[in-house]
């Protein structure tokens, strides 16, 4: 009896301990599933992301006009600065483009839950702890996360610059001070990545306290 029991308990804890490979593989597949539905995540992130990042870009570029900038330039940026503060709006712009971001990234996963009772109820029957299923969705979001982060740092920086460019000629590009974009680049990326974090969050504990017997009878 005490041989079948740690047989038992064994085979209980090889159902329990999942690797974190395994979660990753599980989240890579839903993802190709839901492809369109995680398209659509990763488009909300990246435009709230690429908002982010041309006014960060902006502010650095202005910057160091301002300080290496031709004559003319410098004339085109007093005159722009004269016309008004405009700061505290863009502030609460990219604050309601991030919040929306949050909401269609809590949405998304919302869905996803419901959509997967059946595959949840079946993992958490055989075995899975709570900790797993809140890995599955917290990984799903962070890639979306990140594909949308990267892609709106990218574009943020590139439609700034072309817009500056246009406004200044050259001197946005030679005068184009890179340690700072990349430091504003880094921050917009965590700030992708967290979001994406924060937004799974509910949707995550939601699926882990699903009971496995309900989810298996759920039809969706």
């Amino acid at each position: 009896m005490t041989t079948e029991s740690a047989a038992t308990a064994g085979t209980t804890e090889k159902q329990i301990s999942l690797p974190l490979s395994k979660a990753i593989e599980i989240s890579f597949r839903s993802l190709r599933i839901r492809f369109w539905r995680s398209l659509i995540t990763i488009g909300g992130i990246f435009f709230g992301i690429a908002f982010l990042m041309s006014i960060l870009t902006s502010a650095s570029i202005n910057e160091a006009l301002v300080e290496g900038g031709s004559p003319q330039v410098r004339a085109l940026l007093e005159q722009k600065g004269a016309d008004g503060d405009s700061a505290t709006q863009q502030v609460w712009l990219v604050s309601l483009s991030l919040l929306v971001c949050v909401v269609g990234i809590t949405n998304a996963m919302l869905m996803s839950v419901t959509e997967r009772y059946r595959e949840i109820g079946t993992m958490k029957c055989l075995g899975a702890l709570d900790k797993f299923i809140i890995q599955l969705f917290v990984l799903e979001s962070t890639f979306q996360g990140l594909v949308g982060s990267v892609g709106g740092v990218i574009m943020g920086c590139l439609f700034m610059l072309i817009s500056m460019m246009t406004s200044y000629g050259w001197d946005p590009l030679v005068l184009f001070p890179v340690l700072d974009v990349a430091q504003s680049g880094l921050y917009s990326l965590g700030a992708g990545l967290g979001l994406a974090i924060i937004g799974a969050l509910y949707p995550a504990y939601r699926a882990s306290q699903m009971p496995p017997a309900d989810a298996m009878r759920t039809e969706v």
